[in-house]
């Protein structure tokens, strides 16, 4: 078998990994450990294995039926062990929820796209940025009236 270019799916790999991007732009820009490549990573592979499930039985010409639900299902599981890596207690303080929650959000942002589902891969990283970016505030204020110190430790 031979390499057979198909835009449709490098363009699916492309959008995924920018995807991916955004959200890891986001958590460096806030100074987290997980950043850029992260997060563009996980969202690039999980789009390459929604891709290996949607398009990989076509390729080898399979004739029965492939669930491709049934992968989405392993990498929101496989990738929460990522995520958890993330996640540091320090005496009653926990550091790095979010940064697992973006982790796991890029995973399934790159399987939408992966499986052609390109408007929740979308839609769900500009619902992700507006969560991130623009309800911090909400954060801040919450910390000004208990007059200390945020859940993120700052």
């Amino acid at each position: 078998m031979f390499y057979h270019f198909n835009p449709e799916i490098t363009v699916r790999l492309l959008v995924s990994t920018f995807l991916g991007l955004v959200i890891g732009w986001e958590r460096e820009s806030a100074g987290k450990p997980a950043g850029l490549r992260t997060h563009a990573l996980v969202s690039l592979g999980s789009c390459m294995f929604m891709l290996l499930a949607t398009e990989g039985p076509k390729v080898w010409g399979l004739t029965m039926n492939v669930d491709p639900t049934r992968l989405a299902q392993g990498l929101a599981t496989g990738v929460g062990f990522l995520g958890a890596g993330a996640i540091i207690q320090s005496g009653f303080s926990v550091h790095g929820l979010t940064t697992a929650a973006t982790i796991w959000l890029v995973c399934a942002g790159g399987a939408a796209v992966g499986g052609g589902l390109w408007e929740i891969g979308l839609e769900g990283t500009v619902i992700a940025l507006v969560v991130l970016r623009g309800l911090a505030f909400l954060d801040r204020l919450s910390v000004r009236s208990r007059g200390g110190r945020d859940p993120e430790g700052r």
